[in-house]
This record gives structure tokens, C-alpha cells and sequence, in this order.
């Protein structure tokens, strides 16, 4: 049996897990690595767990619970529901829980052995894809698409680090952002809460979207494979409902400047946390997004602008590329009440 904590930096690690709830009270300067034996393996969403059970120096045991990513991230690494059984003896790494419970993050895992598991997330592994030469193309913006990874910045934390570096905020929302408690019911992952737009683009490195027209063109589709986001962008010359109905996604409306096509929506519902760093958003948030087929059909240019005066100072614009991926599939995310619960503290 082995169980160390040591500060990351000297072994030369870094976490390859994109939490999806955030590294709110997770030690992620610090690794733990005991031995054990496998007691569960849940392969559920928004997060795969499994529990080991490790001998204590004094006697006894204790279980750990160490969560990774989604199902879908898993099965592009070649994980599937029978790559960890009970009984199974592995070695574990993973960033431990600040508040002393056995509960961590996972970084690393080996089968007895010697074998280790691929861990390395999607987007790291698209990030050395996207350096090759891109050769599918379309004369569309339908179709599936991804991310160029290897053009972003990289942000730790992922999802949440992304916000947390590039929003600026006004008082109320630096005051909401430090009263949130991201381990508790207040977090909107604890109930499979969908993030709302921009967030489909900002997980785009690691989820793909679909952009779907249907006949004439009056309704576009635009979905992102996190959290089964699903959202009907009306192309009819309408406009914003006035004191219409506020919706976690929004109200979306769209229109053609040139080959770009323009997404516009307002009317979201009040939302504690939607970019997962406790700063809130309400009526007055406002999205414009645009995408522009580029490089002969294989990219979409894609930008946003996000504004919400009451909690955001200064706007926020984002650009990146998204490559045509017309051999991935939209794998569905079917978010488990149960299992996106279980990183509340009981």
C-alpha cells in the first residue's frame, strides 16, 4: 500500500481532467497517490467516479472517491463502462479536496500491472490533430465542428479558468462571486443545469457543436454535445419578444451580414452561476455571436461579444476557429441527477 501527498510541481504534474464543476475547494497544488482496490465505477455524466478502498497505516480502511470527466470525453480516449470493474487493484494520483475528505480529483490512474489508463483529455489530443493538414470541407456553415485548441490560449481551471481570466466585474458582481459556495445546491450543476450561451462556444475545445438549417431556412439549430445544449435560432425577421418569457437559454434571433451569419440573444432567466465562477447574470445580459465560413469550407471563424452591465463591466469578445469534423458524432451527454450531485459535500 502507498499514500503520499506531495506538492504537484515536484513530481511535474498538472490535472488533464476538465472539471466541469470547477476547482472550488480542490487542492490542485497538491497530489495525493495511495493504492487500492476499485469498490464502484460509475459511468455516468456529467462525470465519471469510481471508489477505491485503501488501507490505513493504523488499521482500517478508507474510501476515496476521485472523479474525471464525462463519458463522452472518456470514449474518445477508449474508456467504456467495463474499463474499471470492483476488485480491480490500481495505483491513483489525483488533486485532493481542501476540506480533508477523501474526495479528489483524478490525475492519474494504473491497473495492477503496471498498466495506465489514458487520461489525456480530447482537447489536448485535437490540439496535436489540429496541427495536420485539414482536408474536409464544406460550402456551409451546417455540419459538425470543433475547436483549433492548438490557436487558443490555454487557461487553467478550463471552463471556469477561461471566465475567471477574462471577465471584468462590477462591485455586485465581485460580491456575488466571492459569497458563491461552488460545493453546494446553490452550484447550477447540482441540478444538470445547462450552461447558457457563450458557454457551447467556450467548451467547443472539448465538446463539438452542430449548426442545423432546416428547409428554408427560417429556423437554424445550434447545438453543443456538453449538457445536450439544444437552441432555435429564428430566422424570420422577427425580434426579441417584449416582456416575453426569460429562459435559461435565451431567446435567439438571427440574421445574414454578407456570408456572416449573426446569432442575437437576450431575455435569459437569472442564472446563479453560468460561467461557473459564481458571478451571476440577469435580464440585462445580452450575447451577439458570428460565424463566417473560412479557409475554403474546412473553418468557421466564430466570435462572440457578451455583455450584462449589472454584474460585467467591459464586454466580453472571444474569437476562435472551428474546424469541419464531419467524422465525429454528437455523442449524447444525458446528465444524471445522481451523479452531478456527488460533489457536494454530504
Amino acid at each position: 500500500m502507498r499514500y503520499v501527498v506531495a506538492l504537484a510541481v515536484l513530481f511535474g504534474l498538472t490535472s488533464p481532467v476538465s472539471s466541469h464543476h470547477s476547482d472550488a475547494g480542490m487542492d490542485m497544488d497538491s497530489v495525493v497517490t495511495f493504492e487500492g482496490t476499485v469498490t464502484q465505477f460509475n459511468w455516468r455524466n456529467p462525470h465519471v467516479y469510481f471508489t477505491v478502498e485503501i488501507a490505513e497505516p493504523g488499521g482500517g480502511t478508507v474510501e476515496w472517491t476521485l472523479q474525471t470527466d464525462s463519458t463522452n470525453l472518456r470514449t474518445r480516449r477508449g474508456w467504456t463502462e467495463m474499463t474499471l470493474s470492483s476488485g480491480d487493484r490500481v495505483v491513483v494520483q489525483g488533486n485532493p479536496a481542501q476540506d480533508g475528505r477523501p474526495y479528489a480529483i483524478l490525475v492519474s490512474v494504473e491497473k495492477e500491472g503496471g498498466l495506465p489508463l489514458p487520461l489525456t483529455s480530447f482537447g489536448d489530443e485535437l490540439q496535436a490533430a489540429s496541427a495536420l493538414e485539414v482536408t474536409a470541407s464544406t460550402s456551409t456553415l451546417e455540419g459538425i465542428w470543433i475547436a483549433d485548441n492548438s490557436k487558443l490560449t490555454s487557461y487553467p481551471g478550463g471552463f471556469d479558468g477561461f471566465f475567471i481570466s477574462q471577465l471584468e466585474l462590477t462591485e455586485k458582481g465581485r460580491t456575488a462571486e466571492t459569497q458563491f459556495n461552488a460545493l453546494s445546491d446553490e452550484n447550477p450543476d447540482s441540478t444538470c443545469t445547462w450552461r447558457p450561451t457563450p458557454a457551447g462556444l467556450v467548451s467547443s475545445g472539448f465538446y463539438p457543436i452542430g449548426i442545423e438549417f432546416n428547409e428554408d431556412e427560417e429556423i437554424i439549430v445550434i447545438r453543443s454535445e456538453l449538457f445536450d445544449e439544444e437552441r432555435t435560432v429564428y430566422m424570420d425577421g422577427r425580434g426579441h419578444p417584449q416582456n416575453g418569457e426569460r429562459t435559461n437559454q435565451g431567446h435567439s434571433i438571427g440574421s445574414w451580414e454578407g456570408d456572416i451569419l449573426v446569432v442575437d440573444t437576450r431575455n435569459f432567466a437569472d442564472n446563479r452561476s453560468p460561467y461557473q465562477t459564481g458571478v451571476p447574470s440577469g435580464a440585462q445580459k445580452h450575447v451577439v455571436e458570428r460565424y463566417q465560413l473560412t479557409g475554403n469550407g474546412t473553418r468557421i471563424i466564430a466570435t462572440f461579444l457578451l455583455e450584462d452591465p449589472e454584474y460585467i463591466a467591459e464586454p466580453l469578445t472571444h474569437a476562435r476557429e472551428l474546424i469541419y469534423s464531419p467524422h465525429m458524432e454528437m455523442l449524447p451527454f444525458n446528465c444524471d441527477l445522481e451523479a452531478t450531485r456527488r460533489f457536494v459535500p454530504q
